[in-house]
């Protein structure tokens, strides 16, 4: 009898045992199938936090989840974008590491950062950060320190002051505010705190070296190629570093033959300042008739620095531009076959990386990384980069459209 008791007892424990576990497992299938098939309201929350960087109110996210739940995702997500802290804290994070050498996201506000923000939310073709004569300043903001060619003030002051960026930036132009020339403008390129960053001391080369890797995403260094001429490398460049001419042969040459024609297109900027972290300098550019004495021409005097290291090397008169890399194997970044592949200074040169299919690609796979918090993974996430860069270059090259289709993508199903 008290075998049998405990028998009972035994087949009582096992029977809770596996009804316990078939209970955990029925709230684990359903936990999972939860996470793969979000609500509306999953999605809204998602897509807003995405995006705007805060949680949604109540009301903004009834009204998210129905547009979603009427098949309507990318209002939903412009409802989103009209937070201010999209500006504010999401593109002002997203666009921050450009505009220094670390690709830092703490420093401080900018005129760089401010006239792509600007860009975005005035759905201004995006293709002019590279090219445009167009800069956006705060108005109407009391207490605010105008701006300033040679210190950052004006934007430190608005971003301390927490002042909406989505309302109060206003569109002006880089000649009319600082005396640059219309046809030297040349977006963010020509901006303060750009050049604060590229253009200060060196060679110049900087400025093309990080507009590569911030605006089409690729290094020098996957584009090297060996095959290309060497004819406008510079004479502060040595054929024999360290002795031996092999290295210049099969390493130097792949980047700077491609390089120097692109970055000559700066010849005439300069970053001049007197402070020792140049926070009081200011961009300067040599127009028509000015001459540097040192170089006898418009070329400022950085463009002619360690001339013999290689006294037989290219020697800079002008800023005529050429794309080599048009030919060889970095075709493949998708030259526009509307351009010409030269001309004359920064702004053309822009126009030239700006029109090329790996600019887009870049700026949608950008919008991703900050949106769907990770890297693209599999086919679907390429396939999706395609689709929505394919998008983006027929529809104006607007970016809160991409920023919409990206927060769709990744809301979660």
């Amino acid at each position: 009898m008290h075998s049998t008791k405990n028998s009972f007892k035994h087949v009582k424990t096992a029977s809770r045992s596996i009804f316990a576990k078939s209970a955990y497992s029925v709230i684990l299938a359903i936990a999972f199938s939860t996470s793969l098939h979000a609500d509306s309201n999953s999605q809204a929350k998602r897509m807003h936090d995405r995006l705007a960087g805060v949680p949604p109110t109540d009301s903004v996210l009834s009204e998210m989840s129905s547009l979603i739940d009427a098949g309507r995702p990318i209002d939903a997500a412009n409802v989103a974008m009209e937070n201010p802290n999209f500006y504010n804290v999401t593109l002002k994070n997203w666009i921050s590491p450009w505009t220094n050498e670390d690709s830092d996201i703490f420093v401080p506000l900018n005129d760089y950062t401010s006239t792509v923000i600007g860009i975005v939310r005035d759905d201004v073709d995006f293709r002019q950060i590279l090219s445009g004569d167009i800069l956006y300043v705060a108005e109407g903001v009391s207490g605010i320190p105008a701006y300033s060619v040679s210190n950052n003030n004006h934007y430190e002051s608005l971003e301390n002051n927490g002042v909406d960026l989505s309302a109060s930036l206003v569109r002006t132009t880089q000649s009319s505010v600082t005396g640059l020339p219309a046809y030297a403008t040349a977006g963010v390129m020509t901006t303060r705190a750009a050049a604060k960053a590229y253009f200060i001391d060196g060679t110049n080369r900087a400025m093309l070296r990080f507009t590569l890797i911030h605006h089409l995403c690729t290094d020098l260094e996957a584009l090297k190629d060996t095959s290309l001429p060497p004819d406008r490398i510079r004479q502060d460049l040595s054929r024999s570093p360290g002795g031996d001419s092999r290295i210049f042969a099969n390493s130097c040459v792949g980047c700077h033959s491609g390089m120097d024609p692109l970055a000559q297109a700066f010849a005439y900027y300069n970053y001049e300042y007197s402070a020792e972290d140049g926070s009081d300098g200011r961009l300067s550019y040599n127009s028509e008739g000015m001459t540097d004495e040192r170089t006898g021409s418009r070329v400022t005097f950085k463009h002619r620095i360690n001339e013999n290291n290689f006294i037989g090397g290219y020697i800079i008169e002008d800023d005529r531009w050429d794309n080599y890399w048009r030919d060889g194997i970095n075709q493949t970044l998708g030259w526009s076959q509307q351009l010409q592949g030269y001309g004359y200074g920064a702004k053309t040169m822009g126009d030239e990386l700006a029109n090329s299919q790996k600019f887009a690609q870049c700026q949608v796979t950008k919008v991703f990384e900050n949106v769907c918090l990770r890297s693209p993974q599999d086919s679907a996430d390429r396939s999706a980069i395609d689709n929505i860069t394919q998008d983006f270059m027929q529809n104006g090259y607007l970016m809160k459209p991409v920023f919409a289709a990206t927060a769709n993508y990744c809301k979660g199903e």
